[in-house]
This record gives structure tokens, sequence and C-alpha cells, in this order.
């Protein structure tokens, strides 16, 4: 008995060591927020070997931040990774990419997503060129595994002020990249501030394959995010509400550049002028997810530049469109 009981002593200790190595936490799903030690936003979901990953921006408090404009009010310096196997116990992966991560650039983080093909994670995301890359960009990252670490993958911009129209957004015009592997493999790129691109990917994931088009959507804003259902193609992104945004959608029978707008998706979220939809279907039920401002932490209440993760469950009518969510505290 004296044996076993130090073997499992030694195991037990073995077992804690470990996971304080490995750096990643756990914690449970009490209602949203879904994080509450940390600023978040842009979720972007993966479901991958029975898995749910989720994305997001770490958005940091820095002094004079309530002061700020023109976009310098966030403060993304780093994007975090979470995990689960069954949407109530969390596993916190810490950091897994960085601006300076991509040496083209001169920081200024935004949304991104992650998708798997062929064993490989490429994470693409938003960041502010430097150099000859004038204005926001889109970079992308490789890794073999979806808590990385990720390394830039092409060394330069996938997406670049030069390649697309100084439209309503100008500058700000490439942000917030979405993709999409078909059932027949190909890939397809979304993105876009005022205007919304599309175009397809090459089979290796890092070079655009064909003309850049445009998308005519109602009230489109930023954050577009694609997903399939059956036959049916999603297009949802925020669209200029009543002052603040709110969560619309398109749909298509076909990609391409023309999609049905379907009305709101949700209202406004709360406390936030900004929101950004991640769509996934994990354990066959499908979620939302988006992010408000309630939360308040060390003293600093939610703010533009101060946002909260969370997530609600997605229903479909009979016709594919999307039932209206609502979002819970």
């Amino acid at each position: 008995m004296k044996t076993h009981a130090v073997s499992f002593f030694a195991l037990l200790m073995t077992a804690m060591v470990a996971i304080s190595c490995s750096g990643d936490k756990k914690f449970s799903y009490s209602g949203n927020p879904l994080i509450r030690d940390k600023f978040t936003a842009d979720p972007a979901p993966l479901v991958y070997d029975g898995r749910l990953y989720l994305y997001v921006g770490h958005d940091e408090f820095y002094e004079d931040q309530d002061t700020a404009s023109g976009g310098r009010e966030f403060n993304i310096t780093e994007w975090l990774c979470y995990s689960t196997s069954d949407m109530k116990t969390w596993t916190d992966h810490g950091s897994v990419l960085k601006p300076t991560d991509f040496s083209w650039a001169v920081g200024e983080a935004w949304a991104s997503q992650v998708v798997e093909r062929n064993g490989k994670f490429y994470y693409y995301t938003t960041v502010q060129g430097g150099g000859q890359y004038t204005g926001k960009a889109i970079g992308v990252a490789v890794s073999d595994s979806p808590t990385g670490p990720f390394t830039d993958a092409i060394g330069r911009p996938l997406v670049d002020d030069k390649m697309t129209s100084n439209g309503e957004r100008g500058w700000w015009n490439d942000i917030d990249p979405t993709v999409l592997i078909d059932d027949d493999g190909t890939a397809w790129l979304c993105w876009g501030n005022g205007t919304c691109f599309i175009a397809r990917l090459k089979d290796n994931m890092i070079e655009l394959d064909g003309d850049i088009m445009v998308i005519d959507l109602p009230r489109y804003v930023e954050g577009p995010w694609l997903h399939k259902r059956g036959d049916m193609y999603y297009l949802t992104y925020a669209s200029m509400g009543k002052g603040r945004e709110n969560i619309s959608y398109a749909t298509a029978d076909r990609m391409g550049d023309k999609w049905e707008y379907r009305g709101e998706l949700t209202g406004m979220a709360e406390n936030s002028f900004t929101i950004h939809p991640g769509i996934a279907e994990f354990n066959g039920e499908w979620y939302l997810f988006y992010h408000n401002a309630v939360l308040s932490l060390d003293g600093h209440d939610g703010a533009i530049g101060r946002r909260s993760v969370c997530f609600d469950k997605l229903y479909y009518n009979p016709d594919g469109t999307m039932k209206p969510v609502v979002q819970t505290r």
C-alpha cells in the first residue's frame, strides 16, 4: 500500500507539473460573457478533431485610451486561443500569435480567422502594414497545431492596400478576413471595411487565385463571416444599425459576388459600437459568437476598445434562413 501511495503521489505531482508547465488553465462557462479575466473581441471558431477552438483578439487597456479616437481606441497586441469539447469546460491556451510576428507590420492587430487544410492551420488576420505596405493589410501565418506556434507564411501581406480600390473606407479597406473551404476543395477569402471583397485562394492557401470581386450588401460595414449549411452559403457581417453596428446576413446558392440579403440576425451589441460574428456547428448544435462591452475588469468598464466575447445558440428556419438571435447575459 505504501508503494502504491507513493506511486500515486508521484503520478499526481507529475500531472500537476505538466499542467503548470503547459501554461494552459481551465474555466467553466457560466453565462455571457464567456471570458471574464481579459477583454476579448472578434471571436473566430474552428472545429477540429472533436474540439472547438476559439480565436480572439486581446483588447488591452492603456492610459488615455478613453480619450483616443480614429481607431486608436483599440489596442490588440496579441491573439489568444481557447478550446472546449463540450461548450462548458474551456481551456485557455494563451497567446498564439502577435502582430510583431509579421516583420513587415507595425502593429494594430484586428480580426482574424483560422482554418485547417491538409493538417496545416492557416491564421488569416489584420495588421497595420509598414514600409512599402501602407494601410491595413491581411497577413497569413501557419502552424502544424491549432494552438500554434504560428509563423508568417509568406513574409509579406496576402492582401495590401495597393491591391484593392480605395473605396468608402480608403486605407481601412483590407481588414477582417474570413475563409471558407468549399466541399469541392475551392477556398475563398472574403474581407473588407466599407467595401466587401471576395476572391479565390490557390490550393496552397497563401496566394490569391484570380480577380478580387466586390459584393454589394446593404448597410455593410465590416466583419464578414462565411459558412455553409447544406447547399446554402451564408455571408454574415457587421451592418450599420441606429448609431451602432448590428449583424445582418445574405445567402447564395453558389460562391461568388451575387448574394441575396436576408435581413438582420441580431440587434446591436450592448455598450459596444462594433460587433463581429463567428459561426460554427459543433456537437450537433449551431452557435453564433460575437462580442459586446459589458465586462468590467480591474476597475475599467467595457468600452469601444474593451470588449467581451459571448456566444448563443443559432437556429434555422425550414427554408434555410437563420432565426434572429437574442443576445443573452
